[in-house]
């Protein structure tokens, strides 16, 4: 396969997923090595729950400091929703959307998600995976991929 194939497949399942880069990168040194996108992709094509909760977490976690704050929400929420034209503050109510977002995942009730609220709320209502965005490929994203990818293993060979 040809690297504008696979960069073609790649961008395939990948095309929603805007935090893709440090989702991946798990030693944070700027670079994806092969070890990391291979687990990522496991991750994308086959991964459990629980791994796609502590990858969705982490995507969340902008600073990493292992919660996911207020001020994270907020950025994330207006970075992912569509601006409509209106007459009011649109980050007021992106402002509400985050104070809703805690009154049904902070199950600790601090004012930030930590890893066991986030989970928990998800365990109760997986939609709540992709709270804040898109992180993870549609479903059809990942069976088109699967479907160039496993239709001819032979073409591997020419890499």
């Amino acid at each position: 396969m040809n690297r504008k194939k696979l960069q073609k497949l790649t961008e395939t399942l990948t095309k929603n997923c805007k935090h893709l880069f440090r989702g991946f990168d798990k030693d944070n040194d700027g670079c994806v090595s092969v070890s990391e996108w291979i687990v990522g992709l496991s991750l994308f094509l086959r991964g459990t729950l629980e791994e796609k909760m502590k990858y969705c977490f982490e995507v969340f976690d902008l600073n990493g400091d292992g919660f996911i704050s207020k001020e994270e929400m907020f950025h994330m929420l207006k970075n992912s929703l569509l601006k409509q034209p209106s007459e009011e503050d649109p980050d007021e109510g992106i402002k509400d959307l985050v104070e809703i977002t805690l009154k049904k995942m902070d199950h600790d009730h601090d004012g930030k998600l930590s890893f066991s609220d986030y989970e928990q709320a998800v365990r109760e209502e997986t939609l709540l995976l992709e709270a804040f965005g898109p992180c993870l490929p549609d479903p059809k994203s990942q069976m088109e991929f699967e479907a160039q990818v496993f239709k001819d293993p032979n073409e591997f060979n020419d890499m």
